[in-house]
Parts: C-alpha cells; sequence; structure tokens
C-alpha cells in the first residue's frame, strides 16, 4: 500500500481531518488521566530539521515517546541533506530504516519531492508556504473552547505568510468564512486565494476584517529567514497589532490565537498574551495530541 502523506491540509479529508481533531481530543484526555497506550510501540519517527524548532521537535518527540515509540533527531548540518545529497536519494534510504518521516524546511518542493520517493509517511512539520500541523492544533483548540469550527468567521491578522495560506486551506477543509487582514505588497498566494474566492477575502483594514469574528489569529510579521527585514516589517505593519482594542471589534466570545513564538508588543500585545483567559497556551499544548493523531492515523492507513 502506497504511504499516506500530509504536505498540507489537502492531503485529507474533511471527514479525514474531523476525525483526527476528535481523535486528538481523546488522546488528550487519555493522557490527563494518566492513561497510556502503545498504539505506536516499535515504531521510529525520523525528524529532520533545516529550520529551529522548539514545539514541534518536543511535541513529536514528546508524542512518540509516550505512544510507545522513538523518535531521531536529524539536523541538516548533521546529515548527507546538508552536505549536497540529493533529497531523492536521502529520502530512499531514511524511508528503507524509519517508519515515518517529518520534515521542517524552506521551500515547499522539498518536502514534495521527498515524499515523492519515500516509502513511508511524511509530515510537514513546517515550509515556507504551509504549516498543516500548527492548523489542526488550532483547530482541535476552537473545537474544545467553542465546538465546531463550520460556518464561523475567522480573522487572519498580519503577514500572508505559510501560516496565513494554512488558514485559507483550513477554510476550505473545514468550511468556515476566512477574513484577511494585510498590509499592501504582503498578501498570500495570489492563485490560492483565487481557488478560494468564496470564502476567502483581503483588505488592508484589520478593524473591518475583525467585525464580529469568531476568532483572531496572527503571527509575527518577520519569519525565519527573513531577521534582517525585521525593522522594516515593523513600520510596514504598524496598525496590525491584534490587541484589546481590535479584539473588541469580534463577537463577545470570540478567541484569539498565536502559534508562537510571539514578539510581545509587535503583531500581539502583552496584554493578550497574559490574559487570564488566553487560550495560546491551550493552542501550544495542542500540537502534541494533534500530531500523535496524526501519526497514529498515517501509519494505520499506510500499513
Amino acid at each position: 500500500m502506497a504511504a499516506k502523506h500530509f504536505l498540507s491540509l489537502l492531503d485529507l479529508t474533511s471527514e479525514e481531518l474531523n476525525n483526527l481533531i476528535q481523535r486528538a481530543i481523546e488522546l488528550k484526555a487519555e493522557l490527563r488521566a494518566g492513561k497510556h497506550n502503545s498504539h505506536l510501540k516499535n515504531k521510529v519517527l525520523g525528524m529532520i530539521f533545516e529550520k529551529s524548532s522548539t514545539r514541534t521537535r518536543v511535541s513529536f518527540e514528546a508524542g512518540m515517546a509516550q505512544m510507545g515509540g522513538h523518535s531521531l533527531f536529524l539536523a541538516s548540518r548533521d546529515t548527507q541533506l546538508g552536505r549536497g545529497e540529493p533529497i531523492e536519494d536521502s529520502a530512499r534510504v531514511l524511508s528503507s530504516m524509519v517508519d515515518i518521516i517529518m520534515i521542517r524546511t524552506y521551500g515547499h518542493e522539498i518536502i514534495e519531492r521527498f515524499a515523492q520517493y519515500s516509502k513511508v509517511p511524511v509530515i510537514n512539520a513546517l515550509t515556507d508556504e504551509f504549516h498543516p500541523c500548527q492548523l489542526l492544533a488550532d483547530i482541535q483548540t476552537y473545537v474544545e473552547q467553542r465546538g465546531s469550527i463550520q460556518g464561523k468567521t475567522v480573522c487572519w491578522v498580519g503577514d500572508g505568510n505559510n501560516m496565513c495560506q494554512s488558514y485559507i486551506n483550513a477554510a476550505r477543509q473545514f468550511d468556515f468564512e476566512l477574513r484577511i487582514a494585510c498590509p499592501e505588497g504582503f498578501e498570500p498566494d495570489e492563485e490560492l486565494v483565487k481557488a478560494n474566492s468564496g470564502r476567502v477575502f483581503i483588505t488592508q483594514n484589520p478593524s473591518e476584517a475583525a467585525k464580529d469574528v469568531d476568532l483572531l489569529v496572527t503571527d509575527v510579521w518577520a519569519s525565519m529567514g527573513q531577521e534582517e527585514q525585521q525593522a522594516e516589517r515593523i513600520k510596514q505593519f504598524a496598525g496590525y497589532q491584534l490587541n484589546q482594542e481590535l479584539l473588541s471589534k469580534a463577537a463577545s466570545d470570540a478567541l484569539y490565537m498565536h502559534c508562537l513564538p510571539a514578539h510581545r508588543g509587535e503583531e500581539i500585545s502583552a496584554e493578550l498574551m497574559d490574559s487570564p483567559d488566553t487560550v495560546i497556551w491551550e493552542e501550544a499544548e495542542n500540537r502534541l495530541h494533534a500530531q500523535k493523531a496524526l501519526m497514529e492515523y498515517l501509519l494505520q492507513v499506510s500499513s
């Protein structure tokens, strides 16, 4: 049977994604009740990192350990990939030795090429284009707090980056409306927006985008690899901060999220980060549970 990959949210059906969310909630409840399972016993996860990470590495490693499996951390500088070995060759070799692979890298074409030659499931743990694992955690968080996100309205504030583009895919797969507030020149991929024109809307007015929405989401203004643009982006994104004033435009029971790490006082106010009713920390923890559900499922359907 061919391996089932997870390179973007579009690799699974809406039904599969919703089932994953429910399974993640179950796994979270089991862990909090002190229950452990061995569903990934003797399974090995290969983790390839070309970009630095805190939450991604810890959540995948902890998830494998909690379900009886093992993980291998592979920094690109320590492998032949970092010395110029063709992606196709690395994929063939690594997938003959481990059961599942996650990759955190730059161009999305890298992970697509790797998956093409891999014998085992490949998970996108972040590329410049998409960050689907984070979306699983975000949707899980919303479902836990407010129920189904279907038919709701979400506002993205900030750069049209990989997280924003994953929210576009999420709008399609989970059936909600997405309003994107970003400065001119920082819009998400034009073709992706066109493909979802019936539910995705772009504006340069954050207050307009946030009006009566059910969820507000943001991310750093300068992503990894864009650090030298930080000072200039702070100027360009002035007025696009997720703060109490913007939150007041949303529905009275609206949630707000940030995938972390955050630059307090830039894209999000310290007040919201430190609010006692924020779900941001729950959102971060849910990376663990959503990814356990994902790995369990991919291994089941690929066996």
